[in-house]
């Protein structure tokens, strides 16, 4: 049982619906990166997922590229990226950490290398939004193989023949896609959500989150209500961006966890 796998055991077993925070890597510095990230389990994060800076990061709307950018800038690196994550585990041995990213660096690394420094890090599970499932002998398999979670996204044009397809091979969660589009650039309904999420479940017995589209406390609360969880991040990383003290930033964080905690 990975730390994801244990974490929703103990939410279910509380009654209890996750909150997902994601935030850049290195941004806008490692220091200023790894001050946030350590304060995201006292802000009521459940999970964490830790963005890998990449150079062509097609999925992400503007705010992510930005902050992808800005970490790149810095100095941020795979490798600088686990090492992140290695000094976060000092301290926490509990709070999964999912890293979410491209293949690209992965792939410049070495699969079996990547695998072995990423468990030992601590991390527990990847989110690597370029591998579709017919690509799962690249990354997926030998991930799960080395007791990491491989987490896969759906979205609204996912449909009932592609879903099985999707749900293969997954494990630890679901990330539903709650908007089409790049992140950060509509807003979540839960009534949008709730009908897609109960045609998920029928898929699945893994817990489903929902992202994009989610920037307050009662969208975080709206959502988690018909989903197993909310993850927040372009509403997060825009606050760092606009250089937010870290305090206020997990503040937000807090707000948003609360409210997700709500539902």
């Amino acid at each position: 049982m990975t730390r994801i796998d244990a974490k929703f055991a103990k939410l279910k077993a509380d009654g209890k619906k996750a909150f997902v925070a994601y935030v850049m890597a290195g941004d806008p510095d490692y220091a200023t990166s790894l001050e946030i990230v350590k304060g995201l389990p006292g802000a009521g994060v459940d999970v964490i997922e830790l963005g890998l800076p990449f150079t062509d990061p097609m999925a992400d709307g503007p705010t992510i590229q930005l902050a992808g950018q800005r970490a790149l800038e810095g100095g941020m690196t795979l490798q600088k990226t686990l090492e992140l994550a290695t000094e976060f585990r000092k301290d926490d041995d509990e709070t999964p950490i999912v890293l979410m990213g491209y293949y690209n660096p992965i792939y410049s690394r070495g699969v079996d290398r990547f695998l072995d420094d990423a468990k030992k890090a601590g991390i527990d599970g990847l989110i690597v939004v370029d591998l579709p499932p017919e690509e799962d002998d690249e990354l997926c398999i030998p991930a799960q193989k080395a007791g990491m979670n491989f987490i896969r996204l759906a979205t609204p044009t996912t449909d009932d023949r592609r879903l099985p397809k999707v749900m293969t091979n997954t494990s630890g969660f679901v990330y539903y896609v709650s908007i089409t589009g790049i992140t950060g650039a509509a807003e979540a309904d839960a009534g949008d959500v709730a009908p897609e999420v109960a045609r998920i479940k029928r898929a699945t017995d893994l817990p489903i989150v929902v992202g994009f589209g989610i920037n307050s406390p009662e969208k975080a609360e709206a959502i988690a209500s018909v989903a197993d969880g909310a993850v927040v991040g372009s509403a997060i990383v825009s606050r760092i961006g606009k250089g937010e003290a870290p305090a206020d930033v997990l503040a937000f964080v807090k707000s948003l966890a609360d409210g997700a905690h709500r539902a």
